[in-house]
């Protein structure tokens, strides 16, 4: 072997064992992506316009894990289509721990409602958790609807047919949903009025432009404590202990009548696991904090806890549900 041969095998000796050094080291170092994250904010898309039901859940919860976790997480309000295209872009975007995703019933409810959407809620997302569960309340505005009770709307509903109108938080979001379901089951005919979110909605029932909503409890309790509008009903099996006086929509003659507009955090498929197991742990340490128990109780919210292999399971049965009202009902895009 001449030298140039040997300086040769030499150098070809000296990458393989470096390589291997490489290798060996890769096999036992941590992955980069949970070592390093998060270190920029993290952008978590609300569909929805600011000032409904998903932000009075979002905003308290994006601030607590802002401070747990040192980074900002910053909401990006994308509304309509019932939350779809919201949904959309979170499907879309990089599975790198900078995107989340806030939506909730609707997005169970979208997939027997829409025929072409471009995502599919259970193969583009990894599901993280539940973040809150407020039944839905039957809300009037007392200037337009002389009504104290359940009975007395519906009596007034049969009476005048098209009469009164109902707003929600858009096509096939869960307030639509629970109006057709409150139809169905009251044999009522009451005009639907979408809009591109539950806050525009509210806004409009405080101000008179519609009659009544099927709201989420949790945007709507600030307004029903003021006196600006009127709860006749909660669609849940049991009173909420953030409003006893209002009685369930059972006790006020309306059996089996429960809706739940439900809140959870998903991110896009392909996120690594270790960012997922971190995000669940510090929701879970979040959400179990005096003062998001003590928000959520206001809100008329009970602090839930779905591990993401649970929450996958009710995601499920939550779709199987809605695909079976929206055959009974009927219900369309407006």
């Amino acid at each position: 072997m001449n030298r140039r041969q040997f300086s040769l095998a030499a150098c070809t000796r000296a990458a393989g064992i470096a390589a291997g050094v490489v290798a060996g080291i890769a096999m036992y170092a941590p992955s980069a992506s949970a070592d390093t994250w998060p270190s920029k904010p993290i952008t978590v898309i609300v569909p929805f316009p600011a000032g409904g039901g998903t932000d009075a859940f979002a905003r308290p919860l994006t601030a607590q894990l802002s401070k747990q976790i040192g980074k900002q997480f910053v909401i990006d309000n994308r509304g309509g289509a019932g939350g779809t295209v919201g949904a959309s872009m979170a499907a879309k975007a990089a599975p790198d721990g900078y995107t989340v995703f806030i939506g909730g019933a609707h997005h169970a409810i979208a997939p027997s409602f829409y025929k072409k959407l471009d995502y599919d809620i259970e193969k583009d997302f990894i599901p993280v958790t539940v973040i809150a569960q407020p039944p839905q309340v039957v809300v009037v505005n007392p200037s337009h609807v002389q009504a104290n009770t359940l009975q007395e709307l519906i009596a007034y509903a049969r009476k005048n047919p098209g009469k009164l109108n109902y707003g929600s938080a858009g096509n096939g979001s869960s307030h639509h949903l629970a109006g057709e379901l409150f139809k169905l089951q009251t044999k009522t005919f009451i005009t639907h009025i979408p809009y591109k979110g539950a806050g525009p909605a509210l806004s409009d029932l405080i101000a008179g432009q519609i009659d009544l909503d099927f709201d989420g409890l949790g945007s709507s309790a600030q307004h029903i404590r003021a006196g600006r509008i009127k709860a006749l009903a909660v669609a849940s099996s049991r009173r909420s202990p953030a409003f006893p006086n209002v009685p369930t929509a059972a006790e006020a003659g309306v059996p089996n009548y429960e809706v739940s507009t439900w809140y959870a955090l998903w991110v896009p498929k392909g996120t690594p696991k270790e960012i997922v197991d971190r995000l669940y742990t510090e929701t879970e340490k979040a959400l179990n904090t005096p003062e998001l128990k003590q928000i959520w109780l206001n809100n008329g919210s009970e602090t839930p806890s779905f591990t993401p292999d649970q929450f996958a399971q009710f995601q499920h049965a939550e779709i199987k549900r809605w695909a079976q009202v929206v055959q009974l009902s009927g219900a369309k895009i407006d």
